[in-house]
């Protein structure tokens, strides 16, 4: 079984930073489109990040561009999202994807075949 690792959440201040990671130990991961999502209390999930296969199309949800940057480490199985300026409304459970060969609709949770088990991001004073 595939199994995604993420690490790196926790609580941070206003304005502050955070780097999560993923680590994929069972991926060729240039193999694979990978993404950030998370879901907040009350709220669906949603695309907050995600690169194609290829690194030629990137996605960031509109509440955080400028803001947070995906990348990847193939050698390292490991991609990460490095979260900056971050807001009270960035607080959500964040989750990593990986999927075969995607290069559209990168926000399409349900295109995701891989899924991490998910960490807490909590931004507040």
């Amino acid at each position: 079984q595939v199994q995604l690792v993420e690490s790196g959440g926790g609580l941070v201040q206003p304005g502050g930073s955070l780097r999560l990671s993923c680590l994929a130990p069972a991926l060729t991961l240039g193999r694979y489109a990978i993404g950030w999502f998370r879901q907040a209390p009350g709220k669906e999930r949603e695309g907050v990040s995600c690169l194609s296969v290829d690194d030629r199309v990137t996605y960031y949800a509109d509440s955080v561009k400028g803001r947070f940057i995906i990348s990847r480490d193939n050698a390292k199985n490991t991609f990460y999202l490095q979260m900056d300026s971050l807001k009270p409304e960035d607080t959500a459970v964040y989750y990593c994807a990986a999927t075969p060969g995607l290069t559209v609709f990168l926000q399409e949770g349900s295109l995701y075949d891989y899924w991490g088990q998910g960490i807490q991001v909590t931004v507040s004073s």
